[in-house]
């Protein structure tokens, strides 16, 4: 269960991650609602997985989701570029987050 709420959890902190860019400064009020409830859930998340996962674990898996998914978001958006060797970097994020959970 732990991981699902972590994994879950990050998800959530590419939601909240893109929700404060496009709140442009909290000047925005539905992006920053969306950044507040979806940081306090992601936050109130892996809080939850850290009761049975190492603090070390937990936080990286946690911000590689988030990493991950932010980047990709804003390549498939155009807001970043999209080049082979982000692509390969991200790849190789998801393929350490893999590795925590299998070592685990």
């Amino acid at each position: 269960m732990s991981w699902l709420v972590l994994v879950l959890s990050g998800v959530l902190e590419a939601v909240w991650a893109t929700a404060m860019d496009r709140s442009e400064g909290f000047t925005r009020l539905w992006p920053t609602v969306v950044f507040a409830v979806t940081c306090v859930a992601s936050m109130a998340g892996l809080a939850f997985a850290m009761r049975e996962l190492p603090l070390g674990t937990s936080y990286a898996v946690w911000v590689g989701i988030g990493t991950v998914l932010t980047v990709a978001y804003a390549m498939l958006t155009g807001a970043e570029p999209v080049s082979l060797l982000r692509i390969l970097f991200l790849a190789g994020i998801i393929g350490c987050v893999v590795g925590l959970k299998a070592i685990h």
